[in-house]
């Protein structure tokens, strides 16, 4: 039967204590991990978010009461113990921080029974995920788990306090906003007072952060909620944190100065880990030439290189097509791999085909210096040897090559180096590789809308030297825009905004917006310009990504409380749910069925 705590109180978290603590008499509160009754002596193991502390119960010191009770101590059973700290009696215990020393129990209260759990609540389990998140209260107590949720709650301590005394502000806004549809879905929120109307939970805040710079507040930040009605992946949840800020009168290096400072300080303080200063910058072209990817993981190698101008007056066919269709051909060296079997040379063929390749063309350079190649027979045997030199492939060396349009040969070779990289173990978690991709294009193609779109929003300012090229070639103007990338991972972005009305207005010209329907979605931000806007620009980092890098975990799901998981939904509470029919009608809102086919 469960007692109450009658006035008691903790003195210690478990790991609290040590050996200095020898002799002293301590009252400590947690969990039982585990029980082990030796006949006469039990040994109990008491887990707190701090860790673990091993309690020993004698009758005699402890009494037949409290030894009744400690008899029928199970696993996650709540108890309070009071008793004397003394040097461990069987040998130091290296893997505990509380190793060296154990309580005896004089006392011991049982607040609360538990039933058997459903799995064992001990570190890396190997439970399946969808049964943990179903009773996420339980995996939450899992040491692993509090460790990585007490570093990210550090994380935000720390972040606040570097940000205040570089004399940033910390200010809520509002997270019932208005439906913008520029970027992904809204989440939608109806109001009853306004029948037909709804609210839109805010994808950052963006327009907001904004406005505060046009109300003088100069340096602004935020742990923001956001939301996305988005498919989700390993690093994306619908809901999420955000560290958003902006700040005035400043250009695309003030961001970046503040931001690595922060960065610098948070890898040091809470893991010892030194960034080397300044971060690196990389321009998005050259990103995308390097490595196929706006956010390129610097962990290794096997950078892509083109060599269309190489194969240009080959035989192959598939080579000579997407260069008159004004394509590229593209490689990789995958060094060493050149004795790779055919059947995993079929699954990279495979792989490549799920990120658009119409196939992957291969060449080995075998460890006598001749080739093996699915297309030697179309090539002369200089044009095979310019063909490795150029990519300077040596005996044992895989030669990979993508030929399409430029988008997707960066997007095919660009996955397929961090597949063959995860193949070789080569993406090391405690290897920290930061980089700043810059400059990228202020606006991208949609085939889709058949139209320009903005690559970031559409309060981007466009770099001053491209702006000319906005009538004739809007593909071309690059953008003051920023991302910070760790490891391959997106971890922030932002950008210098637009604060000249012209310029603005052009802008809104180029994305299709008729000056009624700018003003309709964004009128109150172009009516606070009118009155007097510094230049500003900001940047906000996926708080959740952040720690999941710091902690090596392998989803943002291992650093948030309660994720969803992948159709958005929550396994503990069942959200989302239908609701009451009178819910329905209080809001206006009548539910379509589906006809069955």
């Amino acid at each position: 039967m469960a007692e109450s705590m009658m006035g008691l109180k903790r003195s210690h978290r478990c790991t609290e204590l040590g050996t200095a603590n020898v002799g002293e008499h301590v009252t400590v509160m947690g969990w039982v991990q585990k029980s082990r009754n030796k006949g006469g002596i039990i040994f109990v193991d008491l887990r707190d978010r701090s860790g673990i502390l091993q309690i020993i119960f004698e009758e005699s010191d402890c009494g037949a009461e409290s030894f009744s009770k400690a008899e029928k101590l199970r696993s996650e059973f709540v108890i309070a113990v009071t008793g004397k700290v003394e040097a461990r009696s069987g040998g130091v215990n290296e893997n505990l921080a509380t190793g060296a020393i154990e309580v005896r129990a004089s006392g011991l209260r049982i607040l609360s029974e538990s039933e058997t759990p459903p799995f064992p609540i001990e570190e890396n389990s190997k439970t399946k995920e969808e049964l943990r998140l179903k009773y996420r209260f339980l995996d939450l107590r899992r040491p692993d788990l509090q460790r990585s949720m007490m570093f990210r709650s550090n994380i935000a301590i720390l972040t606040r306090k570097f940000l205040a005394e570089e004399g940033f502000l910390e200010i809520e806004t509002p997270t019932l906003i208005k439906s913008t549809p520029e970027g992904a879905r809204d989440y939608l929120v109806p109001s009853r007072v306004h029948p037909g109307s709804f609210y839109a939970l805010p994808q950052s805040p963006q327009l907001f952060k904004q406005l505060l710079m046009c109300s003088g507040y100069d340096r602004y930040f935020q742990l923001a909620r956001c939301y996305r009605d988005e498919d989700l992946r390993a690093d994306r949840q619908p809901e999420f944190t955000q560290i958003d800020m902006e700040l005035s009168f400043v250009d695309v290096d003030d961001v970046i100065d503040v931001n690595e400072r922060l960065l610098q300080r948070l890898f040091k303080e809470l893991m010892d880990v030194e960034i080397p200063m300044p971060i690196p910058r990389m321009t998005w072209q050259e990103a995308m030439d390097r490595f196929g990817s706006d956010k390129p993981d610097l962990r290794f190698g096997m950078e892509l290189k083109d060599v269309s101008s190489v194969v240009r007056d080959c035989e192959f066919a598939v080579f000579k097509n997407a260069l008159d269709q004004g394509g590229s051909v593209r490689g990789i060296n995958a060094k060493g791999q050149g004795g790779m079997a055919r059947k995993k040379i079929d699954a990279l063929v495979e792989f490549a085909k799920g990120f658009g390749a119409k196939g992957l063309a291969y060449l080995a350079v075998l460890e006598d210096g001749s080739y093996k190649s699915s297309f030697a027979k179309f090539m002369t045997e200089e044009q095979l040897h310019d063909l490795a030199a150029a990519m300077d492939g040596k005996p044992g060396d895989l030669l990979l090559f993508a030929a399409d349009k430029n988008k997707v040969v960066w997007d095919v070779l660009g996955n397929l180096r961090l597949e063959l990289a995860r193949q070789q173990d080569l993406l090391k978690k405690d290897d920290f590789k930061f980089l700043w991709v810059t400059q990228f294009p202020l606006l991208e193609y949609s085939e889709e809308q058949g139209r320009f779109v903005a690559m970031h929003h559409p309060f981007t300012m466009p770099m001053e030297e491209d702006w000319g090229k906005i009538d004739e070639d809007p593909g071309s103007v690059r953008a003051k825009a920023y991302d910070i990338v760790l490891n391959g991972t997106e971890l922030g972005g932002g950008s210098v905004r637009i604060h000249q009305a012209d310029i603005q207005a052009k802008m809104f010209e180029v994305l299709g917006f008729t000056p009624e329907k700018a003003n309709e979605q964004f009128g109150f931000l172009l009516e606070a310009f009118k009155f007097g806007v510094p230049p500003h620009a900001g940047l906000a980092y996926g708080l959740d990504r952040l720690a999941m890098l710091m902690v090596g975990a392998d989803s943002i799901r291992d650093v948030i409380a309660f994720p969803k998981v992948k159709d958005a939904s929550c396994l503990m509470t069942e959200a989302p749910t239908p609701v009451d029919e009178k819910q329905l009608q209080e809001l206006g809102i009548e539910i379509a069925q589906e006809e069955e086919a």
